[in-house]
This record gives structure tokens, C-alpha cells and sequence, in this order.
């Protein structure tokens, strides 16, 4: 029985339909769309889909857009779910004060990098980094607590920001250097190792929390830009949200209820 499985960022839409509603199922077919063209899904991208039997997934673009998304789906017989963050899911803990208000796209992320770090060996600590519109950099102890996490403005937030708000200072594109000797070179290298400084300072933390070392995991459209200038080694991960959403999936749709 396929899944739908959906991320509505902050700029994109990400999706991909699965076989079956499970971690490991065989990916067939996917793809990306801008916000501003989610209405052209119906008509484009998913017109030459079978329909799918579940739909799950996560957005915080907010309720608009997740409403012209619903209506992508109308021509099938599915009613999608949209995961909330709650106290608990999957094997993760949400320590957040108001647990619902931890973004979705955040919390099925951790679930996804917990169950992936599990899949490699014994459990260890993680640090969870999500590169894009926004960074998010999330502390996850070994039982699958997590702790808390950052938030803070993606590389073009901060280079647009910068542009805004001082008199003559325009944004070309730079290169990330050690000692920048060009303006451009600056603001690409101060915006990078503000991420990579973000994130040094919480496996720090998490490191003095759990006694243990971190494992690291990266997730993100612009994660490989952040790579080689991270002070720990990482592990890129692409589809860690896709990953998330199955973990999910396979316990909401176990095999017996999709006639598996």
C-alpha cells in the first residue's frame, strides 16, 4: 500500500511516494516544487500518480498553503494526516515547554535521525543540524530525549538582513576563507562559521550533558555547503524528514491495517 510522504517548508514543497508505509521502502518517484507553485501539483507533478492509499506529512509554510496542498489531492480518495509534535512519538521524547509548538518539520527530523543513527549501532547522543531557509540545530540524548535546540537565520537570511539594514553594503557572491580580505569573501565566511560556531557551542553542551560523544547528523538543501567548514565530522543525510515520516508511517499503518 503506497504513501505520500510530504515536507512544506518554509520556500519548498518536497515529496516523495513510497511503496509501502515503512522505514526502508522502496522510493518511486519524487520531487520538488516552489511554494508560490504548489496550486500546478494537480495538474503537473502528480497527475500521472496512482493515488495513494495514505498521505503523511509535515508542513510549517502554514495553514494557507497546507490548504492548497490538501486540494492537489482531490481527486483522491485520501484524506491526508499532518504530523503535530506531542510529548512523544516513534521512540523521541519532546522536552519542548509546549510540545505542539515545536515545529513539525523539526520533530520528524529528530525521529528520522534517531532511528537512522540506531540503524548504524548502539545509541548515542546526537546533533542534529537542518540546513535551509531557517538552521536548526537540535541536542537528542541516548534514550531519545530531546533537550532543546537552536534556532537561527539561514546564510541568505543573514547576507539579505545585512544588505537591508546597512547604508552601501550590497551581497555578491563569496567564498568561505579563512581570513577573508574582500568584503563578498566576509559575508560568506561570517555567515557560515556563525552556523558552524552554533553548532560547535550545542555538541559542546550535549557532550557535557551525556558524558558521551555526539554523533552527528546534517539534513538540509544547503547542508553541503556547510560541510567542509563544520568542526566535527558530520554525516549528510538527505532525506532525513522522508525517513522521519515513515518511522511514523509504519506505526500509525501497521501491516495488518494496510492489508500487508
Amino acid at each position: 500500500m503506497s504513501i505520500l510522504a510530504i515536507d512544506v517548508g518554509n520556500t519548498r514543497l518536497k515529496w516523495a511516494l513510497f511503496d509501502a508505509p515503512r522505514a526502508g521502502a522502496q522510493m518511486l518517484a519524487h520531487g520538488v516544487e516552489f511554494l508560490d507553485h504548489v496550486d500546478r501539483l494537480a495538474d503537473g507533478a502528480w497527475a500521472a500518480l496512482a493515488a495513494p492509499a495514505q498521505v503523511l506529512g509535515c508542513v510549517v509554510a502554514g495553514d494557507a498553503i497546507k490548504r492548497l496542498v490538501q486540494e492537489q489531492m482531490d481527486a483522491w480518495d485520501v484524506a491526508p494526516q499532518w504530523v503535530v509534535p506531542g510529548t512523544e512519538e516513534a521512540g523521541v521524547v519532546n522536552s519542548y515547554d509546549h510540545p505542539a509548538r515545536l515545529g513539525a518539520d523539526r520533530w520528524v527530523a529528530m525521529i528520522g535521525a534517531r532511528h537512522h543513527m540506531l540503524a548504524q549501532g548502539a545509541a548515542r547522543p546526537i546533533v542534529l543540524v537542518m540546513v535551509g531557509t531557517a538552521v536548526t540545530v537540535e541536542a537528542i540524548d541516548t534514550q531519545g530525549r530531546f533537550l532543546g535546540g537552536l534556532i537561527l537565520p539561514g546564510h541568505g537570511i543573514m547576507l539579505r538582513a545585512l544588505e537591508a539594514g546597512t547604508a552601501g553594503l550590497s551581497v555578491p557572491t563569496g567564498e568561505v576563507r579563512p581570513f577573508p580580505t574582500n568584503t563578498s569573501d566576509a559575508l560568506t565566511s561570517g555567515g557560515t562559521y556563525a552556523i558552524a560556531g552554533a553548532v560547535e557551542r550545542t555538541w559542546q553542551h550535549l557532550r557535557e550533558h551525556t558524558g558521551l560523544e555526539p554523533a552527528c547528523i546534517m539534513t538540509g538543501g544547503a547542508g553541503w555547503k556547510m560541510m567542509p567548514s563544520m568542526t566535527r565530522p558530520f554525516e549528510l543525510v538527505e532525506n532525513l524528514i522522508f525517513d522521519g515520516l515513515l518511522e511514523i508511517a509504519v506505526r500509525r499503518w501497521p501491516a495488518e491495517k494496510v492489508g500487508r
